[in-house]
């Protein structure tokens, strides 16, 4: 799942870092840091997160954002 998320490549994001959260009955989340710049939209990349990695990606979601 790491390895799909992280092969997502636009010009103006940039991957950092990553932790896996325990949910609850053996599943975990994976949160997972990234810097973008106003050209990327976040629409885009959850479209691209959530359509190539269906048989993984169940959901995702923003936890935190700040524009510079």
């Amino acid at each position: 799942m790491l390895a799909h998320v992280k092969s997502i490549e636009i010009d103006g994001l940039v991957w950092g870092g990553h932790s896996f959260i325990p949910v609850g009955f053996g599943i975990k989340k994976l949160q997972i840091n990234c810097v973008i710049e106003d050209t990327v939209s976040m629409d885009d990349l959850a479209l691209r997160i959530e359509e190539d990695g269906e048989e993984w990606v169940q959901s995702m979601d923003v936890a935190a954002m700040q524009k510079l």
